[in-house]
């Protein structure tokens, strides 16, 4: 497990990595237009501050290598939701309220909420599993909109999961699955999952957690 959890930081760090790359090329686009302007970014999420702090030390590192600097040149405002994905919506409004000149939307939910509340202000999604599915982007070659970045791609894999555990235990017949039946990405990848069950007849029982010790299901 710990060589588990040790690639998927890892990998979450290169995402984050990739997804800043985007921000910072679409910052360039701004800079060019309006040099002398401080520039504002608004930052939506669905966690915590806590969960997000070593991210934003990389986001801010990588800002300094190029010459960004918060109170200066850029300023960011972040609204998080604190894991109660119902607030999103209001925090994406709070965000357009401010004009910023980009938002950076963190998760399926968290970019469909900025979608929502704007269709002129940029937005750079970071960690959206099924950015076409969901109806972020018209497709991935032609997002269209005002919609770019970075898609985990992860949705299917609910599917593959099913597979695996039916490859490692032969006589599996029943998977319980937790999830957060308010993260659109979640109803998408549990979709993907009871396909799989099905065609395996495995019986899969989904509970519905949206806080800790509460489920819906």
């Amino acid at each position: 497990m710990k060589v588990v959890d040790i690639r998927r930081k890892a990998f979450s760090k290169r995402v984050f990595c990739f997804a800043v790359c985007a921000l910072l090329f679409a910052l360039c686009v701004f800079a060019e237009a309006q040099q002398k302007k401080v520039m504002r970014i608004g930052v939506l999420s669905p966690g915590v501050p806590n969960s997000t702090r070593i991210n934003r030390q990389v986001f801010w590192q990588s800002m300094r290598d190029l010459g960004y600097v918060e109170g200066e040149n850029i300023t960011v405002e972040y609204r998080y939701a604190e894991g109660n994905s119902e607030k999103l919506p209001g925090l994406a409004a709070e965000l357009v309220r401010l004009k910023p000149d980009i938002i950076v939307a963190n998760t399926t939910s968290g970019a469909l909420a900025a979608k929502r509340a704007t269709t002129t202000i940029p937005i750079v999604m970071t960690n959206a599993g099924d950015p076409v599915g969901s109806g972020l982007v018209a497709s991935l070659a032609h997002p269209g909109g005002n919609i770019t970045g970075l898609s985990m791609l992860n949705t299917e894999l609910g599917g593959k999961r099913i597979e695996l555990l039916r490859e490692i235990v032969s006589s599996l017949s029943r998977v319980y699955v937790l999830w957060n039946g308010s993260n659109h990405g979640n109803l998408l990848i549990e979709n993907y999952s009871e396909k799989a069950a099905r065609e395996f007849k495995i019986e899969l029982r989904s509970l519905d957690v949206r806080s800790r010790g509460a489920s819906n299901g």
